[in-house]
């Protein structure tokens, strides 16, 4: 097996590497990965140096047999797994936290494969695959004096599998909506509790009762000024919030020039004007709402733009599920119940490697504990008599 590190996706075929997807991730796709180098905001200069580990058969010419996309940080910007206790405690203590080496999808809370490899060769397993690219991530890690190896919202098979490998685990929480064969959206509400059920329509009603119309658009229907005004929504959230702009607007143009196909975009319009949009991808399965942004403060629009306009989609397509990004408890009032995500550590150091072992052991517990207690307030009927 002859292993290449990569300084660019661009050096790696877009066929050979799309191949390997098995749920069509929007955000492991080449395609995407390779947007946001193209459009530098995946670069050295953010934070994220690309150094994209493949598996080949023989060589560069070769059959591919598995990528796993990394990323050298000298910062942790745009993961959403926290660790800036970490790099605190590294830093007291005399020693650098920066740089890492961080197996991600840039700036994307969502669960999906970390790594990708061919299933249907005959020269090796999978495992051996998944094994040979993790020990060359440890092995430049090693050589480059890296603080660790972060293996960012794995999905629960790979997520086990660098258990088995000593990686430290950690775990987060974040609300998704899951599909249960509903056939409408009133099918959907019918299963929440009265409360919750007339809080959503009441939602809903204010924004119909204000005449705002909503209109998806993708593929075809997508160009250069729905990219513009998406991008403005963008940037005025972020803005708002005093977050950083991960994102360019030569970005919001890529997608809808190469990637339009996975790419939706939702506008919510008031007398042909648009005043709010949001940002999505899907997969085969499953539609990821990303961002969201509006002219003003409009009663309900956020929870319309955001959550119910999501789930409607999902419903009228078919889809299992809608994940909505990282955290907002706000979210379980609207039907996305809480669900674990995964992400695995390879820490160098070896006495901060045992102290962050226990500081996650620790945290474990306040999450489970955290879980149960979002259980408890679940919007969904308990009491299948429950009055409707």
């Amino acid at each position: 097996m002859h292993i290449v590190t990569h300084s660019l996706i661009n050096e790696i075929n877009t066929t050979a590497w799309n191949k390997l997807l098995t749920d069509n991730n929007p955000f492991m796709r080449h395609e995407f990965l390779n947007g946001l180098e193209e459009c530098d905001c995946a670069i050295a200069e953010t934070g994220w140096q690309p150094a994209h580990i493949a598996a080949y058969t023989n060589n560069l010419k070769s059959e591919l047999l598995g990528v796993m996309p990394c990323y050298i940080k000298n910062n942790s910007y745009g993961e959403y797994i926290f660790d800036w206790s970490w790099a605190d405690a590294h830093y007291r203590n005399g020693l650098d936290y920066y740089p890492k080496l961080t197996n991600a999808a840039p700036f994307t809370p969502a669960t999906g494969e970390r790594w990708l490899i061919a299933k249907d060769n005959t020269s090796y397993s999978s495992e051996e695959i998944s094994t040979a690219l993790i020990n060359a991530a440890l092995k430049f890690t090693d050589e480059h004096n890296f603080s660790g190896l972060h293996c960012l919202f794995l999905n629960e098979e790979q997520y086990t599998f660098l258990g088995e490998k000593q990686f430290l685990q950690r775990v987060s929480n974040q609300f998704h909506w899951r599909n249960q064969s509903y056939q409408s959206f009133d099918d959907f509400l019918a299963k929440m509790s009265s409360k919750k059920r007339k809080n959503i329509k009441r939602e809903r009603r204010r924004v119909k009762e204000s005449n705002i119309d909503y209109q998806w658009l993708t593929g075809s229907e997508l160009n250069l000024s729905t990219a513009n005004t998406i991008h403005q929504f963008y940037q005025r959230t972020i803005n708002y919030y005093g977050a950083r702009p991960y994102l360019n607007h030569a970005f919001f143009e890529y997608l809808v020039e190469h990637f339009s196909e996975q790419t939706l975009i939702l506008f919510a319009k008031f007398e042909d004007k648009v005043i709010a949009g949001g940002l999505y991808f899907k997969s085969d399965d499953c539609l990821y709402g990303r961002y969201w942004g509006a002219l003003d403060n409009f009663h309900s629009v956020h929870f319309e733009t955001c959550y119910y306009q999501a789930i409607e989609w999902c419903i009228a397509h078919g889809y299992a599920r809608f994940e909505a990004g990282a955290q907002g408890e706000h979210k379980l009032a609207r039907g996305l119940e809480p669900n674990t995500t995964y992400s695995a550590h390879w820490i160098s150091h070896p006495q901060f490697r045992v102290a962050i072992d226990d500081f996650l052991d620790q945290e474990k517990q306040h999450i489970a504990e955290y879980s149960n207690s979002l259980q408890a307030h679940s919007p969904f009927k308990t009491d299948d008599n429950e009055p409707v």
